[in-house]
Protein backbone atom coordinates (compact mmCIF):
# COMPACT_ATOMS: atom_id res chain seq x y z
CA UNK A 1 0.00 0.00 0.00
CA UNK A 2 2.90 2.37 0.73
CA UNK A 3 4.17 1.79 -2.83
CA UNK A 4 0.76 2.63 -4.34
CA UNK A 5 0.84 6.03 -2.56
CA UNK A 6 4.40 6.87 -3.64
CA UNK A 7 5.36 9.50 -6.22
CA UNK A 8 7.11 6.82 -8.28
CA UNK A 9 3.91 4.82 -8.71
CA UNK A 10 1.89 7.88 -9.63
CA UNK A 11 4.47 8.87 -12.25
CA UNK A 12 4.57 5.37 -13.84
CA UNK A 13 0.94 4.35 -13.38
CA UNK A 14 0.14 4.38 -17.15
CA UNK A 15 3.09 2.08 -17.85
CA UNK A 16 2.07 -0.33 -15.10
CA UNK A 17 -1.49 -0.32 -16.46
CA UNK A 18 -0.35 -1.26 -19.98
CA UNK A 19 1.80 -4.04 -18.55
CA UNK A 20 -1.09 -5.44 -16.58
CA UNK A 21 -3.34 -5.46 -19.65
CA UNK A 22 -0.71 -7.30 -21.72
CA UNK A 23 -0.19 -9.87 -18.97
CA UNK A 24 -3.91 -10.62 -18.79
CA UNK A 25 -4.15 -10.86 -22.59
CA UNK A 26 -1.29 -13.35 -22.84
CA UNK A 27 -2.74 -15.40 -19.99
CA UNK A 28 -6.11 -15.63 -21.75
CA UNK A 29 -4.47 -16.66 -25.04
CA UNK A 30 -2.46 -19.36 -23.30
CA UNK A 31 -5.58 -20.73 -21.61
CA UNK A 32 -7.52 -20.85 -24.88
CA UNK A 33 -4.61 -22.57 -26.58
CA UNK A 34 -4.47 -25.26 -23.93
CA UNK A 35 -8.19 -25.95 -24.27
CA UNK A 36 -8.07 -26.09 -28.08
CA UNK A 37 -5.01 -28.36 -28.15
CA UNK A 38 -5.38 -31.31 -25.76
CA UNK A 39 -2.27 -32.99 -24.53
CA UNK A 40 -0.86 -35.66 -26.85
CA UNK A 41 -2.19 -39.12 -26.11
CA UNK A 42 -0.25 -42.37 -26.25
CA UNK A 43 -2.27 -45.34 -27.52
CA UNK A 44 0.07 -48.28 -27.41
CA UNK A 45 2.33 -46.59 -29.92
CA UNK A 46 3.67 -43.19 -30.93
CA UNK A 47 2.39 -39.99 -29.33
CA UNK A 48 -0.82 -38.96 -31.07
CA UNK A 49 -1.25 -35.42 -32.31
CA UNK A 50 -4.55 -33.86 -33.31
CA UNK A 51 -5.88 -35.02 -36.70
CA UNK A 52 -4.06 -33.33 -39.55
CA UNK A 53 -5.53 -35.16 -42.55
CA UNK A 54 -9.18 -35.56 -43.49
CA UNK A 55 -10.49 -39.12 -43.54
CA UNK A 56 -10.86 -39.10 -47.32
CA UNK A 57 -7.12 -38.44 -47.72
CA UNK A 58 -6.06 -41.46 -45.66
CA UNK A 59 -4.61 -44.48 -47.46
CA UNK A 60 -7.09 -47.37 -47.72
CA UNK A 61 -10.02 -45.58 -46.13
CA UNK A 62 -13.42 -47.23 -46.20
CA UNK A 63 -14.36 -45.64 -49.51
CA UNK A 64 -11.04 -46.18 -51.28
CA UNK A 65 -10.95 -48.32 -54.41
CA UNK A 66 -8.39 -51.01 -55.27
CA UNK A 67 -7.54 -51.80 -51.66
CA UNK A 68 -6.96 -55.52 -52.26
CA UNK A 69 -4.73 -55.89 -55.30
CA UNK A 70 -1.15 -56.97 -54.64
CA UNK A 71 1.76 -54.99 -56.06
CA UNK A 72 4.08 -58.01 -55.86
CA UNK A 73 3.93 -61.68 -56.80
CA UNK A 74 3.39 -64.03 -53.82
CA UNK A 75 7.02 -64.96 -53.14
CA UNK A 76 8.24 -61.37 -53.26
CA UNK A 77 5.30 -60.21 -51.14
CA UNK A 78 6.11 -62.75 -48.43
CA UNK A 79 9.73 -61.61 -48.31
CA UNK A 80 8.76 -57.93 -48.16
CA UNK A 81 6.18 -58.51 -45.45
CA UNK A 82 8.60 -60.55 -43.34
CA UNK A 83 11.14 -57.71 -43.50
CA UNK A 84 8.72 -55.17 -42.02
CA UNK A 85 8.99 -54.99 -38.23
CA UNK A 86 6.12 -54.48 -35.81
CA UNK A 87 6.16 -50.87 -34.60
CA UNK A 88 6.99 -49.90 -31.03
CA UNK A 89 3.94 -50.23 -28.84
CA UNK A 90 2.55 -53.16 -30.78
CA UNK A 91 -1.19 -53.58 -31.24
CA UNK A 92 -2.38 -51.32 -28.43
CA UNK A 93 -5.51 -52.15 -26.45
CA UNK A 94 -9.01 -51.84 -27.86
CA UNK A 95 -11.97 -50.93 -25.67
CA UNK A 96 -14.67 -53.59 -25.23
CA UNK A 97 -17.41 -53.28 -27.83
CA UNK A 98 -20.62 -51.87 -26.40
CA UNK A 99 -23.64 -53.16 -28.28
CA UNK A 100 -26.65 -50.85 -28.50
CA UNK A 101 -29.43 -52.02 -30.76
CA UNK A 102 -32.45 -54.23 -31.21
CA UNK A 103 -32.62 -58.02 -31.17
CA UNK A 104 -32.73 -57.95 -34.98
CA UNK A 105 -29.59 -55.78 -35.02
CA UNK A 106 -27.86 -58.30 -32.79
CA UNK A 107 -28.71 -61.23 -35.03
CA UNK A 108 -27.61 -59.42 -38.17
CA UNK A 109 -24.38 -58.19 -36.61
CA UNK A 110 -23.60 -61.67 -35.29
CA UNK A 111 -24.16 -63.36 -38.64
CA UNK A 112 -22.16 -60.76 -40.58
CA UNK A 113 -19.26 -61.17 -38.15
CA UNK A 114 -19.43 -64.96 -38.36
CA UNK A 115 -19.63 -65.01 -42.17
CA UNK A 116 -16.71 -62.61 -42.59
CA UNK A 117 -14.58 -64.56 -40.12
CA UNK A 118 -15.13 -67.90 -41.90
CA UNK A 119 -14.69 -66.46 -45.39
CA UNK A 120 -11.61 -64.39 -44.57
CA UNK A 121 -9.84 -66.54 -41.99
CA UNK A 122 -10.97 -70.13 -42.37
CA UNK A 123 -12.03 -72.01 -39.24
CA UNK A 124 -9.16 -71.28 -36.84
CA UNK A 125 -10.12 -69.74 -33.49
CA UNK A 126 -7.34 -67.13 -33.30
CA UNK A 127 -7.70 -66.16 -36.94
CA UNK A 128 -11.45 -65.65 -36.70
CA UNK A 129 -11.25 -63.61 -33.52
CA UNK A 130 -8.62 -61.34 -35.07
CA UNK A 131 -10.82 -60.62 -38.10
CA UNK A 132 -13.83 -59.95 -35.86
CA UNK A 133 -11.83 -57.48 -33.79
CA UNK A 134 -10.83 -55.51 -36.88
CA UNK A 135 -14.47 -55.34 -38.02
CA UNK A 136 -15.65 -54.07 -34.63
CA UNK A 137 -12.80 -51.55 -34.53
CA UNK A 138 -13.95 -50.22 -37.88
CA UNK A 139 -17.54 -49.76 -36.77
CA UNK A 140 -16.29 -47.32 -34.13
CA UNK A 141 -13.91 -45.44 -36.41
CA UNK A 142 -15.17 -42.52 -38.55
CA UNK A 143 -13.15 -43.82 -41.50
CA UNK A 144 -15.61 -46.68 -42.07
CA UNK A 145 -19.31 -47.60 -41.96
CA UNK A 146 -20.94 -47.43 -38.52
CA UNK A 147 -22.63 -50.84 -38.53
CA UNK A 148 -21.13 -54.32 -38.48
CA UNK A 149 -22.78 -55.47 -41.72
CA UNK A 150 -22.06 -52.09 -43.27
CA UNK A 151 -18.35 -52.55 -42.53
CA UNK A 152 -18.28 -56.12 -43.82
CA UNK A 153 -19.97 -55.24 -47.14
CA UNK A 154 -18.46 -51.77 -47.53
CA UNK A 155 -17.51 -51.12 -51.15
CA UNK A 156 -19.19 -54.28 -52.45
CA UNK A 157 -21.86 -52.21 -54.18
CA UNK A 158 -19.18 -50.80 -56.51
CA UNK A 159 -17.23 -52.47 -59.31
CA UNK A 160 -14.03 -51.85 -57.34
CA UNK A 161 -13.45 -50.98 -53.72
CA UNK A 162 -14.53 -54.05 -51.73
CA UNK A 163 -12.99 -53.81 -48.28
CA UNK A 164 -13.23 -57.57 -47.69
CA UNK A 165 -12.33 -59.72 -50.68
CA UNK A 166 -14.94 -62.42 -50.06
CA UNK A 167 -17.76 -59.96 -50.84
CA UNK A 168 -16.66 -59.54 -54.45
CA UNK A 169 -14.59 -62.58 -55.45
CA UNK A 170 -17.41 -65.09 -55.80
CA UNK A 171 -17.08 -66.47 -52.27
CA UNK A 172 -20.58 -65.30 -51.30
CA UNK A 173 -21.87 -68.36 -53.15
CA UNK A 174 -19.93 -70.68 -50.87
CA UNK A 175 -21.71 -72.67 -48.18
CA UNK A 176 -20.33 -73.57 -44.76
CA UNK A 177 -21.05 -76.56 -42.49
CA UNK A 178 -23.59 -75.91 -39.77
CA UNK A 179 -21.03 -76.92 -37.14
CA UNK A 180 -18.72 -74.13 -38.32
CA UNK A 181 -21.58 -71.63 -38.36
CA UNK A 182 -22.32 -72.48 -34.73
CA UNK A 183 -18.68 -72.03 -33.70
CA UNK A 184 -18.28 -68.74 -35.59
CA UNK A 185 -21.55 -67.36 -34.24
CA UNK A 186 -20.45 -68.16 -30.70
CA UNK A 187 -17.21 -66.23 -31.22
CA UNK A 188 -19.20 -63.36 -32.73
CA UNK A 189 -21.53 -63.26 -29.72
CA UNK A 190 -18.53 -63.07 -27.41
CA UNK A 191 -16.99 -60.23 -29.42
CA UNK A 192 -20.28 -58.29 -29.47
CA UNK A 193 -20.54 -58.89 -25.74
CA UNK A 194 -17.24 -57.11 -25.07
CA UNK A 195 -14.52 -59.72 -25.51
CA UNK A 196 -11.38 -58.03 -26.87
CA UNK A 197 -8.83 -59.80 -29.01
CA UNK A 198 -5.61 -58.42 -27.56
CA UNK A 199 -3.48 -59.96 -30.29
CA UNK A 200 -4.56 -57.31 -32.82
CA UNK A 201 -5.69 -54.54 -30.47
CA UNK A 202 -6.79 -51.43 -32.36
CA UNK A 203 -5.95 -52.72 -35.85
CA UNK A 204 -8.19 -51.41 -38.63
CA UNK A 205 -6.52 -53.14 -41.59
CA UNK A 206 -5.01 -56.50 -42.47
CA UNK A 207 -3.85 -58.48 -45.46
CA UNK A 208 -2.47 -61.97 -46.06
CA UNK A 209 1.29 -62.43 -46.01
CA UNK A 210 1.40 -63.49 -49.66
CA UNK A 211 0.07 -60.15 -50.95
CA UNK A 212 1.47 -56.62 -50.76
CA UNK A 213 -1.21 -53.99 -51.44
CA UNK A 214 -0.22 -50.43 -52.35
CA UNK A 215 -1.14 -49.12 -48.90
CA UNK A 216 0.92 -51.61 -46.89
CA UNK A 217 3.97 -49.34 -46.45
CA UNK A 218 1.79 -46.33 -45.59
CA UNK A 219 0.37 -47.86 -42.40
CA UNK A 220 2.03 -49.16 -39.23
CA UNK A 221 2.33 -52.92 -38.87
CA UNK A 222 1.23 -53.81 -35.35
CA UNK A 223 0.65 -57.59 -35.25
CA UNK A 224 0.85 -60.91 -37.09
CA UNK A 225 -1.75 -63.64 -36.56
CA UNK A 226 -1.45 -66.78 -38.65
CA UNK A 227 -1.13 -65.82 -42.32
CA UNK A 228 -2.33 -62.23 -41.80
CA UNK A 229 -0.48 -58.96 -41.10
CA UNK A 230 -2.39 -56.31 -39.11
CA UNK A 231 -2.08 -52.54 -39.39
CA UNK A 232 -3.32 -49.18 -38.12
CA UNK A 233 -3.09 -45.69 -39.57
CA UNK A 234 -0.24 -43.42 -38.52
CA UNK A 235 -0.79 -40.35 -36.39
CA UNK A 236 -4.05 -39.44 -34.67
CA UNK A 237 -6.28 -41.68 -36.81
CA UNK A 238 -4.38 -44.74 -35.58
CA UNK A 239 -4.91 -44.07 -31.87
CA UNK A 240 -7.63 -44.91 -29.36
CA UNK A 241 -8.93 -41.34 -29.44
CA UNK A 242 -9.91 -41.78 -33.08
CA UNK A 243 -12.50 -44.45 -32.20
CA UNK A 244 -15.19 -41.86 -31.57
CA UNK A 245 -18.07 -43.23 -33.66
CA UNK A 246 -20.34 -44.89 -31.11
CA UNK A 247 -22.34 -47.90 -32.24
CA UNK A 248 -26.12 -47.34 -32.28
CA UNK A 249 -27.48 -50.36 -34.16
CA UNK A 250 -29.45 -49.88 -37.36
CA UNK A 251 -27.90 -52.92 -39.05
CA UNK A 252 -28.79 -53.24 -42.76
CA UNK A 253 -30.22 -56.50 -44.09
CA UNK A 254 -27.22 -58.72 -44.91
CA UNK A 255 -29.19 -60.71 -47.50
CA UNK A 256 -29.96 -57.50 -49.40
CA UNK A 257 -26.29 -56.49 -49.21
CA UNK A 258 -25.26 -59.91 -50.48
CA UNK A 259 -27.73 -59.79 -53.37
CA UNK A 260 -26.44 -56.38 -54.42
CA UNK A 261 -22.81 -57.49 -54.21
CA UNK A 262 -23.43 -60.59 -56.31
CA UNK A 263 -25.24 -58.58 -59.00
CA UNK A 264 -22.26 -56.30 -59.66
CA UNK A 265 -20.25 -57.02 -62.81
CA UNK A 266 -16.63 -56.60 -61.82
CA UNK A 267 -13.76 -55.89 -64.22
CA UNK A 268 -11.81 -58.97 -63.17
CA UNK A 269 -11.72 -61.51 -60.43
CA UNK A 270 -9.50 -60.82 -57.45
CA UNK A 271 -9.29 -64.52 -56.63
CA UNK A 272 -5.78 -65.83 -57.35
CA UNK A 273 -5.84 -67.94 -60.49
CA UNK A 274 -3.54 -70.93 -60.51
CA UNK A 275 -1.90 -70.32 -63.90
CA UNK A 276 -1.56 -66.55 -63.50
CA UNK A 277 -0.73 -66.27 -59.80
CA UNK A 278 0.72 -69.70 -59.01
CA UNK A 279 -1.16 -69.97 -55.74
CA UNK A 280 -4.15 -71.63 -54.15
CA UNK A 281 -7.35 -69.93 -53.08
CA UNK A 282 -7.53 -72.14 -50.01
CA UNK A 283 -5.22 -74.74 -48.49
CA UNK A 284 -5.88 -77.41 -45.91
CA UNK A 285 -2.56 -78.57 -44.49
CA UNK A 286 -1.20 -80.41 -41.47
CA UNK A 287 -1.02 -77.91 -38.61
CA UNK A 288 2.18 -79.40 -37.21
CA UNK A 289 4.35 -82.45 -37.57
CA UNK A 290 2.99 -85.35 -35.58
CA UNK A 291 -0.42 -83.72 -35.35
CA UNK A 292 -3.16 -85.02 -37.56
CA UNK A 293 -5.25 -81.84 -37.24
CA UNK A 294 -5.94 -79.94 -40.41
CA UNK A 295 -5.88 -76.18 -40.75
CA UNK A 296 -7.79 -74.31 -43.45
CA UNK A 297 -6.15 -71.11 -44.61
CA UNK A 298 -6.65 -68.67 -47.44
CA UNK A 299 -4.49 -68.55 -50.54
CA UNK A 300 -1.44 -70.63 -49.80
CA UNK A 301 1.59 -69.18 -51.55
CA UNK A 302 3.84 -70.93 -54.01
CA UNK A 303 6.63 -69.73 -56.24
CA UNK A 304 5.79 -66.74 -58.38
CA UNK A 305 5.64 -66.84 -62.16
CA UNK A 306 9.09 -66.68 -63.66
CA UNK A 307 10.86 -67.71 -60.44
CA UNK A 308 13.56 -70.22 -61.33
CA UNK A 309 14.19 -71.30 -57.74
CA UNK A 310 13.01 -74.67 -56.48
CA UNK A 311 9.42 -74.12 -55.34
CA UNK A 312 8.93 -74.24 -51.61
CA UNK A 313 5.22 -74.93 -51.85
CA UNK A 314 2.82 -74.73 -48.92
CA UNK A 315 3.40 -78.36 -47.97
CA UNK A 316 1.39 -81.57 -47.82
CA UNK A 317 -2.38 -81.42 -47.72
CA UNK A 318 -5.11 -80.30 -50.11
CA UNK A 319 -5.05 -77.12 -52.16
CA UNK A 320 -8.14 -75.60 -53.79
CA UNK A 321 -7.41 -73.57 -56.91
CA UNK A 322 -9.15 -71.58 -59.63
CA UNK A 323 -8.65 -72.65 -63.25
CA UNK A 324 -10.16 -71.40 -66.49
CA UNK A 325 -11.07 -72.77 -69.90
CA UNK A 326 -8.35 -70.65 -71.50
CA UNK A 327 -5.61 -72.09 -69.34
CA UNK A 328 -3.00 -74.39 -70.82
CA UNK A 329 -3.45 -77.84 -69.20
CA UNK A 330 0.33 -78.29 -69.13
CA UNK A 331 0.68 -75.03 -67.20
CA UNK A 332 -2.01 -76.15 -64.75
CA UNK A 333 -0.11 -79.38 -64.06
CA UNK A 334 3.16 -77.45 -63.63
CA UNK A 335 1.60 -75.13 -61.09
CA UNK A 336 0.00 -78.06 -59.24
CA UNK A 337 3.42 -79.69 -58.95
CA UNK A 338 4.77 -76.42 -57.48
CA UNK A 339 2.09 -76.56 -54.79
CA UNK A 340 3.08 -80.13 -53.90
CA UNK A 341 6.87 -80.44 -53.62
CA UNK A 342 8.50 -83.37 -51.86
CA UNK A 343 7.09 -86.86 -51.50
CA UNK A 344 4.42 -86.45 -48.83
CA UNK A 345 0.75 -86.88 -49.65
CA UNK A 346 -0.55 -83.80 -51.46
CA UNK A 347 -3.48 -83.11 -53.77
CA UNK A 348 -4.79 -80.16 -55.78
CA UNK A 349 -8.45 -79.63 -56.70
CA UNK A 350 -9.52 -77.03 -59.24
CA UNK A 351 -12.79 -75.26 -60.06
CA UNK A 352 -13.65 -72.72 -62.74
CA UNK A 353 -16.15 -70.90 -60.50
CA UNK A 354 -14.75 -69.24 -57.36
CA UNK A 355 -18.10 -69.65 -55.65
CA UNK A 356 -17.87 -73.42 -56.03
CA UNK A 357 -14.60 -73.67 -54.08
CA UNK A 358 -15.47 -75.34 -50.77
CA UNK A 359 -14.27 -74.40 -47.32
CA UNK A 360 -13.20 -77.80 -46.06
CA UNK A 361 -12.69 -81.49 -46.70
CA UNK A 362 -14.22 -83.91 -47.48
CA UNK A 363 -15.60 -82.55 -50.72
CA UNK A 364 -19.35 -82.45 -50.89
CA UNK A 365 -21.19 -84.09 -53.79
CA UNK A 366 -21.90 -80.61 -55.22
CA UNK A 367 -18.22 -79.64 -55.03
CA UNK A 368 -17.29 -82.88 -56.80
CA UNK A 369 -19.91 -82.26 -59.45
CA UNK A 370 -18.35 -78.89 -60.30
CA UNK A 371 -14.75 -80.11 -60.08
CA UNK A 372 -12.68 -79.22 -63.16
CA UNK A 373 -9.20 -80.49 -62.25
CA UNK A 374 -7.70 -83.01 -59.85
CA UNK A 375 -4.05 -83.72 -59.09
CA UNK A 376 -2.43 -86.17 -56.65
CA UNK A 377 1.35 -85.92 -56.26
CA UNK A 378 3.57 -89.00 -56.69
CA UNK A 379 4.30 -90.81 -53.42
CA UNK A 380 5.60 -94.18 -52.22
CA UNK A 381 6.43 -95.31 -55.74
CA UNK A 382 3.03 -94.33 -57.16
CA UNK A 383 2.86 -92.09 -60.20
CA UNK A 384 1.15 -88.71 -60.07
CA UNK A 385 -2.54 -88.74 -60.97
CA UNK A 386 -4.04 -86.03 -63.16
CA UNK A 387 -7.69 -85.58 -64.18
CA UNK A 388 -9.36 -82.81 -66.20
CA UNK A 389 -12.95 -81.93 -66.94
CA UNK A 390 -12.70 -82.70 -70.65
CA UNK A 391 -15.71 -80.53 -71.41
CA UNK A 392 -13.62 -77.55 -70.32
CA UNK A 393 -10.25 -78.93 -71.45
CA UNK A 394 -11.19 -81.09 -74.47
CA UNK A 395 -7.74 -82.34 -75.41
CA UNK A 396 -5.23 -82.35 -72.53
CA UNK A 397 -1.84 -83.74 -73.56
CA UNK A 398 -1.39 -85.28 -70.12
CA UNK A 399 -3.94 -86.65 -67.70
CA UNK A 400 -7.29 -88.29 -68.12
CA UNK A 401 -10.90 -87.14 -68.21
CA UNK A 402 -12.82 -87.00 -64.98
CA UNK A 403 -15.22 -89.97 -65.08
CA UNK A 404 -18.31 -87.77 -64.75
CA UNK A 405 -17.03 -85.02 -67.03
CA UNK A 406 -16.42 -86.49 -70.46
CA UNK A 407 -17.16 -84.37 -73.55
Amino acid sequence: MQFLRSDRFRQNAPLYGVGAILFVAFAVLALVGMQASPAPHRAGGPVAAAPADPIAALPASGEAADTLQSKLPPGDAMARNAAVQIVDGGPGTASPFRFAGSAADRTRARDCLALAAMAEAGYGDEDQRAVMQVILNRTRHPGFANTVCGVVFQGSQRRTGCQFSFTCDGSLSRSYPESQWRAARQRAEEALGGRVDRAVGIATHYHADYVYPWWSNQLDKIAVVGRHQFFRWRGFWGTNRAFSAGYRGGEPDPMALQTTAQAIERPETIVPKLVDDAQAVRSITARSAGNGALDASQAAPSKSAGDAATPAGPGPGAHFVLVGSGDDPAAIIERARALCPGNRFCQVYGWSDAGAIPGELPLTSEARRQLRFSYVAPRNGNDETVYFDCRLFPDPADGRCLPTARP
